[in-house]
């Protein structure tokens, strides 16, 4: 029994509907989704049963893009009251989520206790010269501001800063809290966990809607086995501290159809999360561009 990850599924694009349709089965084996499946309930729905019917068990947690309020789908729902309705969503098809008792795994790998978090971000990924108040200023010179800027509202929060510091406080405690095995955690978010992992070099202002510095020492505090991720579009392995993190993400179409053009396909771009490999002597490596298996 194996567990596998995939982000950043971005299925407003029909190029990586038809895609999903195309994941083998894996019968005894768990699939993460961290993040970014979709903006509406139709994405949503579409992944969830995908991914159920071709899993076991199913992991979800929620990207920038499922907590956007679009004109065209309920645009009732902000910010937490969006993020509530996707649980809600993930749950009718028993997709475990953040709100959910981290879960044990005993398969290959394990025991482990895979915890699914949300932090969301709070704008401390930038320069120690650029203060919060003058970052937006700072992207925009470079033209880069997030789409999340009109569509990721905070309700009720006074901010998506005071959103995430929330966020962090209670998944802080939590983590502190609900492990009484002593297990290690397969930790899992959408947003990266250290700022030193954010590598992105044809927008590298966009750092800011990509984390917060509060989770730097994450894998090590919490005693994490694996740390696995989205959001950045760049597929890659690092090793810090003895503790492997996987970014996940399959992207935009554009980013990834060269992997069509090598005859691979979405079931090669699936990253094995466990068993995996060991870690590297001294528990330390660069870099390691994954775009596919």
């Amino acid at each position: 029994m194996k567990l596998y990850a995939l982000g950043d599924l971005h299925l407003g694009y029909e190029f990586n509907r038809k895609a999903i349709e195309e994941i083998t089965p894996h019968q005894d084996d768990g699939l993460i989704l961290c993040g970014d499946v979709g903006e509406t309930e139709a994405h949503l729905e579409l992944a969830f049963t995908v991914a159920k019917r071709r899993f076991k068990d199913v992991f979800w947690c929620p990207g920038n893009h499922e907590l956007y309020t679009l004109a065209s789908s309920r645009p009732d729902l902000r910010g937490e009251a969006k993020y509530n309705f996707c649980v809600d969503v993930a749950r009718r098809h028993g997709v475990h989520t953040p709100e959910d008792p981290f879960v044990r795994w005993d398969g290959e790998g394990g025991p482990v206790l895979i915890a699914l978090l949300f932090t969301l971000y709070d704008y401390s990924f930038r320069p120690p010269h650029v203060t919060r108040e003058g970052a937006l200023k700072w992207a925009e010179q470079t033209d880069t501001v997030a789409t999340d800027e009109f569509l990721l509202h905070p309700d009720p929060y006074p901010s998506r800063d005071a959103w995430c510091q929330a966020l962090i406080a209670r998944w802080e405690t939590r983590l502190a809290t609900e492990n009484p095995e002593g297990l290690p955690y397969v930790l899992v978010n959408h947003w990266p966990l250290r700022e030193d992992l954010v590598y992105i070099p044809k927008v590298p202002r966009f750092c800011l809607w990509c984390g917060t510095k509060a989770t730097e020492d994450w894998h090590t505090r919490f005693n994490a086995k694996v740390v696995v991720t989205g959001h950045l579009h760049v597929p890659r392995t690092d090793w810090k501290a003895g503790v492997r993190f996987e970014e996940c993400s399959l992207g935009y179409p554009r980013q990834w159809q060269d992997v069509r053009a090598t005859g691979r396909g979405i079931n090669d771009i699936i990253r094995e999360i466990l068993p995996g490999p060991p870690p590297p002597e001294g528990g330390e490596l660069d870099m390691r561009r994954r775009r596919w298996v």
